[in-house]
């Protein structure tokens, strides 16, 4: 069993963060998630399960519910909090099969619940599942990030529920402070339908937002753009006055990243005819008539 942490990147195995005060009791299952093709980390406690997450950021978790010190419950808690961690999944292991435990397991964040003693092809189960609908998640996301764009997920409280990599950069770089979670008060006037702003930030950079309407759970996404000379700038441009739903961003995005329909409806989990009706919508949009063209216009090469 492996328990020096490795990142994730330096290896195509997947990754799983097993933590257990007693992890002796489950040796079997740490060797049948090895021989899985998994690489297995171990900690004893909550406070070193969040030590390790800030070393690696594994693609799983199996916590125990019910530890010494910090409970599994709580470290559920943080880790959701940290937007670098909410988005992996988080199997509780656990003796306790009571539903006041179920219930906060599933409250703090948790996927799924799995009762001790553990049958570990169960568990590999359950996994592999979770573990792969968080990585077609994270991947979808990040390739919201075209041209030079980024999108940011307001609740109804004015709370950011989530923000793409770019986006992130682009909110610490705003001139107003921003409170932990908050949209900034600086971009409250984009929460209007329809609203479309342009911004500056402390480094002396213009970005445009635009609202573009309801996404899922009653949440604002707001399309960030920065606004720049040339034919990037252009293309930024472009892609912001069409207003694209959500989905059509995504498809678009891995359209410029050379998927074909079917590989692109395998990643959004959609037939390749539902992309290709999506294709047809954004090629009207944009003013293109051809995959080439849109794909150029989403890598900002064509003005």
């Amino acid at each position: 069993m492996q328990t020096l942490p490795l990142p994730s990147h330096e290896s195509e195995r997947p990754v799983v963060l097993v933590v257990d005060d007693a992890p002796s009791s489950l040796g079997m299952l740490c060797d049948t998630l090895e021989a899985s093709g998994y690489t297995v980390l171990v900690a004893a406690d909550g406070e070193a399960a969040l030590q390790r997450l800030e070393l690696v950021v594994p693609d799983a978790i199996l916590l125990d519910g019910l530890m010494p010190g910090l409970s599994g419950f709580e470290t559920c808690r943080r880790i959701k909090a940290n937007p670098a961690w909410a988005h992996i999944p988080v199997l509780f292991m656990t003796g306790l099969s009571e539903t006041s435990h179920v219930v906060e397991g599933f409250e703090c964040g948790g996927v799924d619940y799995v009762v001790k003693p553990i049958r570990a092809q169960e568990v590999l189960a359950r996994l592999h599942t979770h573990a792969r609908n968080a990585r077609i998640t994270r991947m979808a996301r990040d390739a919201v990030d075209v041209a030079g764009m980024g999108v940011v997920f307001v609740d109804t409280r004015g709370r950011i529920a989530w923000r793409s990599p770019q986006a992130a950069l682009w909110l610490h770089a705003l001139e107003d402070p921003v409170s932990p979670g908050l949209l900034p008060q600086s971009l409250e006037a984009a929460l209007v339908a329809g609203a479309a702003i342009v911004i500056g930030t402390a480094t002396g950079m213009r970005l445009s937002v635009r609202n573009l309407g309801a996404a899922a759970l009653g949440e604002t996404m707001l399309l960030f753009a920065m606004q720049r000379d040339g034919t990037a700038g252009a293309s930024s441009a472009r892609l912001a006055e069409a207003a694209l739903t959500p989905r059509e961003t995504e498809v678009l995005s891995w359209l410029a990243k050379g998927k074909t329909n079917r590989d692109i409806g395998e990643i959004l989990g959609t037939s390749p005819r539902t992309v290709n009706k999506h294709l047809e919508h954004i090629f009207e949009k944009l003013g293109v008539e051809t995959r080439a063209a849109a794909a150029a216009l989403a890598s900002g090469q064509l003005a």
